[in-house]
């Protein structure tokens, strides 16, 4: 790892007026239709510089613009069915009005699907979508997590997580999935608070299930021991959720999947992900609907 190499990450969001919407790179397949409006196309950089092991990366973030002409949206990854869509689409617009522009933070246990639910909600709401671990991983040479866990340590790894969060609180229409331990630092929080957070709330079984089928190597609190994963990894969760239990509920709303599996009489395993962000996008509206209420009073 040289100090020297930059590592870089765009994004670009089509931009009518104040209205954002991603390019292709989303989660959801569908198109929209703009009527050959005018459009600008915003690019934001994420240049992170890696520097010496014990200390964290530098991140510098960037936007420039220009005008294209945009006819149709186009979009990947997960296909939801077009009823699905709308419902999101009609949520997403209702919520719009009281953003503001904020940017919205997952939080939640490894495994929890902040990923996956982060894209479809960046692309629903027309944010663009950030991942933490992964911008981190740019930033020290494309190192897994699971290496620098292993190389430098969790200290290491806690540090660039805070410079991360640091500089993309400073930005505006971010949907950024946060680390299962970045709720541990009460400075991560100061960032996050200065847009709305959101924790993913799912049974501790069904991420076990969901960890042990896809394996523990790429996730460096988890260690394979004798005996059976499914056991292991169940004991191993209960530890970290003891410890991390009290600083998820300092998120601005809470979605949980037990919740959401007794609304639809299904299994917590076999909720989608697009049914799991359609509740964040009417958490997100509880909260702020409250908050407006109590700033009138």
């Amino acid at each position: 790892m040289e100090a020297r190499v930059s590592q870089s990450l765009q994004l670009s969001s089509w931009i009518k007026s104040d209205k954002v919407v991603r390019k292709p790179g989303g989660c959801l397949r569908f198109s929209v239709k703009w009527n050959e409006k005018l459009m600008h196309r915003t690019v934001i950089s994420c240049h992170l510089q890696p520097r010496k092991a014990n200390r964290r990366v530098a991140l510098k973030v960037s936007c420039s613009s220009h005008n294209v002409q945009a006819s149709v949206l186009e979009s990947e990854c997960i296909t939801a069915s077009t009823d699905e869509i709308e419902t999101l689409k009609n949520k997403s617009e209702e919520v719009e009005e009281y953003l503001d522009g904020r940017c919205i933070y997952l939080v939640g246990m490894m495994g929890s699907g902040k990923t996956t639910v982060g894209r479809i909600l960046a692309e629903t709401l027309g944010y663009s979508f950030f991942d933490c671990d992964r911008l981190i991983e740019q930033a020290v040479g494309g190192t897994t997590v699971a290496e620098i866990f292993k190389l430098h340590g969790e200290s290491f790894f806690r540090d660039n997580e805070t410079e991360v969060l640091h500089k993309l609180s400073a930005m505006h229409r971010l949907v950024v999935s946060t680390g299962g331990g970045a709720v541990v630092r009460p400075i991560n929080w100061r960032h996050m608070h200065k847009g709305i957070s959101v924790w993913l709330d799912v049974p501790l079984e069904a991420l076990a299930k969901r960890i042990a089928a896809e394996g523990t190597k790429s996730r460096p609190l988890l260690h394979e021991e004798s005996g059976d994963i499914y056991d292991e990894t169940l004991k191993r969760l209960t530890t970290l959720m003891e410890t991390r239990g009290e600083n998820y509920a300092n998120a601005s709303a809470r979605v949980s999947l037990e919740n959401i599996a007794v609304k639809r009489g299904k299994d917590v395993c076999h909720i989608t992900p697009t049914e799991i962000t359609l509740e964040v996008l009417i958490q997100i509206e509880n909260f702020l609907k409250k908050q407006e209420s109590i700033v009138v009073l």
